[in-house]
């Protein structure tokens, strides 16, 4: 069968490219890029797409001249879209090509979804200067402007040295990823990197550079054979990296962008002065469910969301769990009755088949945002939150090799504390790299809780 190519007949042409994006995969694709397709100036917004660590998703999409088929997987059935906003795909080490983006004043906006550990923060939220990649980008750049670097935000200041150079204007940093007021913290990030590298750089990006922050919600599972054989039938032609999502999308954004962007808000996202009230409630309820259901579900022997909600002791904790959430979002309760009442319905959907083991990626930059939070705010408040004490002793029961394998580039520290005894030795060694130390209370329910999650 033909490859998907906008040679084909209907195809949508090839946009000039004004947005670079680092880290494309299923999740930028199936919102940013895909609310750039849906802009009534989608004509004028093309995007020069870069992968992260592995050169997939350009081996993939490279040949289909980065067209690729969003599915939206409803629960009486699915639709198809071809999507023609990516009309470059790099691999990451195509380092001469990203900095000519960069010099190019056409260019607005980089964004990025290079997941929370791939902006190597140190505990402050600097860069991590001790990170030996960083090290290492940070001492060729200061060498050579032009060197080729491996990090997310040294990559950035690569750019932004090139673009100094060129003389090529403002420019925006997006970041797509689950951070906490992401714009600020990138803005940090990228600053305490640049003045690792020159300092005179930091100033210019502090004149010059708006970093824009953004909330996503929208589920995106991993691309199925069966979902490639759908497209076969549907678009008649082979797309061999089409992308499954649910029909909820939620995309909140909030920034100057100096040198202009797509109208995003005609198709459907949300312009706002403040992202953070929307921010933290997705960000708590959402991925904070997503977690427990990630980690207790997989080992109670559920593959997938679906059927981890449909368990009654997992839907009881993520019940808990919201309630405890909801003391401390200063939002109204029938907001959030709405808002959760509909993530029950998203996690149903059995036709998004959101693999737990892929929640359970990176644990050790997901609690310290989506969990510790709140159960800091809990118990300030005098409560022993149970449905956080859960997904603490998930956590560390996966740790200890129970539920989803373990994929986490940061987790060295909290692996030793979860082996480094019996559970009563454990739980108090994983709480103490959480910030939760010391906390008799909190210790005892999160060791009730590693005995209540198994399956019987």
């Amino acid at each position: 069968m033909t490859r998907l190519s906008r040679s084909l007949p209907g195809m949508p042409a090839a946009a000039p490219v004004r947005i670079v994006h680092l880290g494309v995969g299923n999740f930028y694709r199936a919102h940013a890029a895909w609310y750039t397709h849906q802009a009534p100036d989608a004509a004028e917004w093309g995007i020069a797409a870069f992968t992260g660590r592995r050169p997939d998703a350009a081996e993939a999409l490279a040949p289909q001249d980065g067209l690729y088929t969003l599915i939206t997987k409803g629960p009486d059935g699915d639709t198809t879209d071809v999507i023609g906003s990516i009309v470059a795909v790099h691999r990451s080490d195509e380092h001469e090509a990203y900095l000519g983006y960069l010099e190019n004043p056409a260019i607005a906006v980089v964004s990025l979804t290079v997941t929370e550990a791939g902006y190597r923060r140190a505990a402050d939220g600097t860069i991590d200067l001790a990170d030996e990649a960083v090290a290492a980008d940070v001492a060729a750049l200061a060498g050579d402007p032009r060197a080729a670097v491996t990090t997310a935000p040294m990559k950035l200041v690569a750019g932004l040295l090139a673009r100094r150079a060129a003389g090529a204007g403002a420019i925006t940093i997006m970041p797509c990823d689950n951070l906490p007021d992401n714009g600020a913290a990138v803005r940090t990030v990228v600053l305490s990197a640049a003045e690792a590298v020159e300092p005179t750089l930091a100033t210019w990006i502090g004149d010059t550079v708006d970093f824009a922050s953004s909330m996503v919600d929208r589920i995106t599972p991993a691309t199925t054979d069966a979902d490639r054989e759908l497209v076969r039938d549907a678009v008649g032609a082979e797309d061999v990296s089409p992308v499954p999502t649910e029909p909820f999308s939620e995309w909140v954004l909030s920034g100057d962008f100096p040198a202009g962007r797509p109208q995003w808000d005609a198709a459907g996202a949300q312009i706002v002065d403040d992202v953070e009230p929307h921010e933290r409630r997705k960000l708590w309820l959402l991925n904070g469910s997503h977690t427990l259901l990630a980690y207790a579900g997989s080992i109670r022997g559920h593959e997938t969301i679906d059927a981890a909600i449909a368990d009654p002791a997992c839907r009881g904790w993520v019940e808990q769990w919201w309630a405890e959430a909801e003391r401390h979002l200063n939002l109204p309760h029938e907001e959030i009755a709405a808002y959760t009442d509909a993530l029950l319905d998203r996690y149903a959907n059995a036709r998004v088949r959101h693999l737990t083991a892929q929640i359970a990626y990176d644990g050790s930059q997901k609690l310290p945002v989506r969990t510790v939070p709140v159960v800091q705010a809990e118990r300030a408040a005098g409560n022993v939150p149970v449905g956080g004490a859960t997904t603490l002793a998930a956590w560390v029961l996966h740790l200890r090799g129970e539920g989803a394998p373990i994929k986490d580039a940061t987790v060295d520290r909290a692996l030793a504390a979860a082996t480094s005894g019996d559970l009563p030795v454990a739980v108090p060694a994983v709480l103490e790299v959480l910030g939760l130390g010391g906390d008799v209370d909190l210790t005892a329910a999160v060791l009730t809780q590693a005995a209540a999650i198994p399956a019987v």
